[in-house]
C-alpha cells in the first residue's frame, strides 16, 4: 500500500481535468505534481502543477505513479521513462496494444524494474469478474456496444448503414476485437481492456457494434462463459460534460485505482 502518490499526468484534456477535478474535490491523499503535455501554454496547465514536455522529465518529478490519458502515441515512450524512473504506470490508451509488441515490452519492462503495469476499466464495468473468471479459463467473451446512430458519423458505419434513417437499432459489425479497433479506432481502447480482462486475445474476444437511433447515452454488453459459468455486463455511461466523446465512468475508474493505492480497505 502507498501512503500517497505523487502523479504525474501525461495529458491535460477532458479526462485529466476530470480526474484532477475529482481528486481535489475528494481531499484524496494522491496529489498531481506534473502534467506532462506538448505545450504547456496551449494546453493551459495550472501554475500549481509542473509542466513537462518529454518523457525523459519523468525522473526528475519523482513522482510514485504516471497515468497515461494522452492518446496513443504517449504510451510507449512515457511507459519506457516511466518504469526507468521507478514509478508505475497506468494506461488509458490501450489501442496502443491493438498491434505490434508495445504491451509485450513494457509488461518486460515492469517486471524488470520491480513496478507495475496498471490497465484501469475505462469505460467498462464488471472487468474484475472478468479477469476474476480468466483465471480457470474463458471460452467466450462478447462485447456489444451501442451508441446513438448519429454518434457513428464520421466512422466507416456511413459505408455500411445510412445513419440518419435508421428506424430501430441496427448491427453494422459483427467481427474480432482486433478488425473492430482496426476498422472502428475510436472504440479500440474497450475492445481491448475486455480482451485482456478475459484473457483470450483481440482475435478470440468477438465485437458487436450497434447503431440505435433510439439510444441517448452509449451502453457496453460484456457476455463471457467459461468453467467459472457465465457473465453479463451491461453498463450504460453518461458522457463527461465537458466532452461528449468522453465517459464519466473512464475517470472515474481512474479515481478508484488511484485512490485504492493509497487505502487500507480496497474493493
Amino acid at each position: 500500500m502507498s501512503a500517497s502518490d505523487t502523479i504525474v499526468l501525461v495529458g491535460w484534456g477532458a479526462i485529466g481535468k476530470r480526474v484532477s477535478e475529482l481528486l481535489t474535490a475528494r481531499n484524496s491523499k494522491a496529489k498531481i505534481i506534473a502534467v506532462a503535455v506538448r505545450d504547456a501554454a496551449r494546453c493551459e496547465v495550472p501554475t500549481s502543477l509542473q509542466a513537462i514536455s518529454s518523457p525523459d522529465d519523468i525522473g526528475a518529478t519523482g513522482a510514485s505513479l504516471v497515468v497515461e490519458v494522452a492518446g496513443r502515441d504517449a504510451v510507449l515512450p512515457y511507459g519506457r521513462a516511466t518504469f526507468s524512473s521507478g514509478a508505475d504506470y497506468a494506461v488509458s490508451s490501450t489501442s496502443a496494444f491493438v498491434a505490434g509488441p508495445d504491451l509485450d515490452e513494457l509488461v518486460r519492462l515492469a517486471d524488470l524494474h520491480c513496478r507495475q503495469l496498471i490497465i484501469p476499466a475505462g469505460a467498462l464495468g464488471g472487468v474484475d469478474a472478468l479477469a476474476a473468471a480468466s483465471r480457470l479459463g474463458i471460452d467466450c467473451v462478447i462485447h456489444r456496444i451501442t451508441k446513438p446512430a448519429l454518434a457513428w458519423r464520421g466512422t466507416a458505419a456511413e459505408t455500411v448503414c445510412e445513419l440518419t434513417a435508421l428506424e430501430c437499432p441496427t448491427v453494422f459489425f459483427e467481427g474480432s476485437a482486433a478488425d473492430a479497433a482496426a476498422r472502428f479506432p475510436q472504440n479500440a481502447n474497450v475492445a481491448v481492456i475486455s480482451s485482456i480482462a478475459g484473457g483470450i486475445g483481440l482475435d478470440r474476444t468477438r465485437v458487436v457494434l450497434v447503431a440505435d437511433p433510439g439510444a441517448a447515452i452509449n451502453e457496453h454488453l460484456i457476455n463471457a462463459s467459461g468453467a467459472f459459468g457465465e457473465l453479463e455486463v451491461r453498463l450504460k455511461n453518461r458522457a463527461l460534460a465537458s466532452n461528449a466523446k468522453s465517459s464519466e465512468m473512464t475517470a472515474l475508474n481512474l479515481i478508484r485505482m488511484i485512490e485504492n493505492r493509497a487505502k487500507g480497505l480496497v474493493i
